[in-house]
Order: C-alpha cells, then sequence, then structure tokens
C-alpha cells in the first residue's frame, strides 16, 4: 500500500511539473500574440494611410521615384 501511494504522489508530482511547463508555454504564445496583433494593427494604418495618400493624388502615380534619376 504505501509503494502505490509513493507512486501516485510521484505521478501527481510530475503532472504537476507537467502543467506548470504548459502554463508557461501558453503564457509565452499570448504574449507573442498580443505582439503581432500590435504589429498587424500598426501595419494597417500604414496601409490605410498609404492608400488614402495615393487615393487623394498627394504622391504623383505617373513620375518615375527619384532614385532613377533624370
Amino acid at each position: 500500500m504505501e509503494n502505490r501511494i509513493e507512486r501516485l504522489e510521484a505521478e501527481l508530482a510530475m503532472q504537476d511539473h507537467t502543467i506548470e511547463k504548459l502554463h508557461d508555454a501558453i503564457y509565452d504564445q499570448q504574449k507573442k500574440l498580443d505582439s503581432l496583433e500590435t504589429q498587424v494593427q500598426t501595419l494597417l494604418s500604414v496601409v490605410k494611410e498609404m492608400k488614402e495618400s495615393l487615393s487623394s493624388g498627394d504622391m504623383p502615380r505617373d513620375e518615375p521615384p527619384p532614385h532613377y534619376g533624370r
């Protein structure tokens, strides 16, 4: 009986350790996901500004870029 209890305690400790590792992994993934969502929102904002700039005619479309030289 004592051996059986020790084995169950060892299994429980191993499961607790596994759960802690999984929790840490989920936490790290959530931090990365939050960062990626922020980056996507920033990129969407930049693209929207560029699109509005092109639509409003602020930037000429038919002229070559300055680095092409004339």
